[in-house]
């Protein structure tokens, strides 16, 4: 119960983190937003560190091909995420990003050659229906946002696979660093062009961007302390809840029945997938946080297997 408590905590904080984020609307570009959400996030960094890591271990890797995959596709994903936030109501931004079990599913089957069933490959069909009737190609415009919000999923996928292929001897400070280094670098190189120093209001959401999400992370990693990647996977699906309350009180946003029944079904084939992941028993994370950093950090710790 303290385990999934935490998690519950863990992402109301992302979802005060994304909604920060949606507050700047779009005063400054993705690259810069991405850049300083990911330096207030470095205060997060000494509390990820376990007894026997190093600053220096954030660098060091088993893989480096896979570190590097990490350290790019986060990048990716943070630009992402800013854009879908920052152009799509948030119910619809996380109702694409929650595509990330599927995809995950896919990428397995692509790249580590797992066995699939019928049974998650309906929850793949499921979700990407789903989508389609959030999307309704045809009927209505679409935007950079959802373009976004698909790379945000994306990318949280490949921190799973890249987890999966690295096993459980990498340290779980390597992959956070890979993916906040990449953030860091990428992201401060393209903001150059456009940049512009953010005012006082602006740095205040900035701070509420990278503070909350660094607290989320740290609240993840103690939630999968105490409970099973199993238990704490499906309590992300909250933040549907949150981005319609936001969506409703702060930013004027509708939820409509179309998009309703397609959440329905995006969020019954990310359960679904869940659930045969621990049906199969599968020894890593399945976490399908909205954060680029968050899918690594649900690594189990070897102490809470005694």
């Amino acid at each position: 119960m303290k385990g999934v408590l935490l998690a519950f905590a863990s992402f109301a904080a992302y979802s005060w983190s994304d909604a920060s984020v949606k507050m700047i609307e779009g005063a400054l570009t993705a690259y810069e937003m991405g850049f300083f959400g990911a330096v207030f996030m470095l205060a997060g960094f000494p509390f990820l560190l376990k007894p026997d890591d190093r600053w220096t271990d954030a660098f060091r890797s088993s893989n480096r091909p896979l570190w590097i995959l990490r350290f790019f596709s986060s990048a990716i994903g943070t630009i992402g995420s800013v854009a879908a936030f920052t152009y799509l109501s948030m119910a619809e931004a996380f109702a694409l990003i929650f595509l990330l079990p599927s995809f995950v599913t896919i990428m397995s089957v692509l790249f580590l050659k797992e066995a699939v069933g019928i049974k998650r490959w309906s929850a793949v069909i499921i979700g990407f229906i789903g989508v389609l009737v959030v999307l309704r190609p045809g009927f209505r415009e679409l935007s950079i946002g959802h373009v976004g919000a698909v790379f945000a999923g994306l990318s949280g996928a490949i921190s799973i696979i890249v987890y999966r292929a690295m096993g459980p001897s990498e340290k779980n400070i390597s992959l956070y660093g890979a993916g906040i280094i990449g953030v860091l670098v990428v992201l401060g190189i393209l903001m150059i062009p456009d940049f512009r120093w953010p005012t006082l209001p602006e740095w205040a959401m900035l701070a509420g961007y990278g503070l909350l999400a660094a607290l989320a992370t740290i609240l993840l990693m103690y939630a999968a302390y105490y409970a099973p990647a199993a238990l704490v996977g499906p309590t992300q699906y909250s933040q549907m809840l949150w981005a319609i309350l936001f969506g409703y009180l702060i930013f004027g946003d509708t939820v409509d029945l179309p998009m309703l029944l397609g959440i329905v079904l995006i969020i019954g084939s990310g359960l679904l997938t869940l659930a045969r992941e621990r049906a199969r028993d599968v020894p890593l994370p399945t976490s399908v946080a909205t954060d680029p950093q968050a899918a690594v950090v649900t690594k189990p710790d070897t102490q809470s297997d005694t």
